[in-house]
């Protein structure tokens, strides 16, 4: 990403820069530079106590990578609908699948203003593809499905792309339904990148962690388990490897994995 950044405009105007936002701690732990000081306050205080989310951090955008590459150059996938797309770091999913298949359309979904501020960085495109930003609540499926489709043919298959999103959503306003309504809208041989949060790896760390974040961020968090999130994958065929840890899905040759990720992942396909 180049450093010609925008400067304050009306979608940021009613930013709060006094409470963390999670996208903005994310950036943060992948070493970006768009973030507060509260959102480095709440990230620090996480780390203390659980200093492999760095790891986690860093090894969830390795892993859209690999999986975004793998379905544009294995699978012929040329569309992507990246949902929670936080703020552009190395290796954005349209950078990585027109470098596959330059002839990819990606839509990017957020409802953060900071992000929002920054789309034009994720709307750059190979000539033969197209990006758009969409500013919207992964909860408001409509919005986005209908805005979606002035980039996409929904009647051919999407890869759609929750990563680090969907903890986001409470249980109450029921994040499996979600998922489901999503994939319901894509055409057979669609595909679901996945990775959520964990909460049984590293457990009194997380728990303690995650309470002390949500006790600053406005909309707090929801670590889940292996098999409370593997729920969101009901009715799909799950690649392998499966329900992996980040670094274990499909690794590159001669890398080890010996550090655990706290978080979950997969590549599944709608049959």
């Amino acid at each position: 990403m180049t450093d010609d950044r925008p400067g304050p405009g009306p979608e940021i105007a009613h930013l709060d820069t006094g409470v963390p936002h999670i996208a903005r701690v994310y950036d943060y732990c992948l070493g970006g530079k768009d973030n507060f000081a509260a959102d480095r306050q709440a990230a620090g205080e996480f780390v203390k106590i659980m200093p492999n989310i760095l790891l986690t951090v860093r090894a969830s955008r390795a892993f859209l990578a690999r999986a975004v590459w793998f379905l544009a150059a294995e699978c012929g996938i040329r569309q992507f609908l990246d949902i929670g797309t936080g703020l552009p770091t190395a290796n954005n999913t349209h950078e990585v699948a027109q470098r596959a298949a330059p002839d990819s359309r990606i839509v990017y979904v957020d409802n953060d203003p900071l992000v929002l501020s920054h789309a034009k960085a994720l709307l750059t495109s190979s000539s033969e593809g197209r990006t758009d930003y969409i500013d919207a609540d992964l909860r408001d499926i409509g919005t986005i499905l209908d805005a979606a489709r002035d980039t996409l043919d929904l009647s051919r298959p999407v890869a759609v792309m929750l990563i680090g999103v969907l903890h986001c959503i409470p249980d109450g306003d029921d994040p499996y339904e979600v998922v489901r309504r999503l994939m319901a809208a894509v055409a057979p041989g669609s595909y679901l990148v996945f990775g959520h949060p964990a909460s049984d790896v590293e457990v009194e760390a997380s728990a303690q962690a995650t309470a002390g974040l949500n006790a600053k961020l406005a909309a707090p968090v929801k670590f889940r388990s292996r098999e409370q999130v593997t729920g969101f994958l009901d009715g799909l065929q799950v690649l392998e490897p499966g329900l992996v840890q980040y670094p274990q899905w499909r690794p590159g040759p001669g890398v080890e994995n010996t550090v655990p990720t706290a978080a979950w992942c997969a590549v599944a396909r709608k049959g």
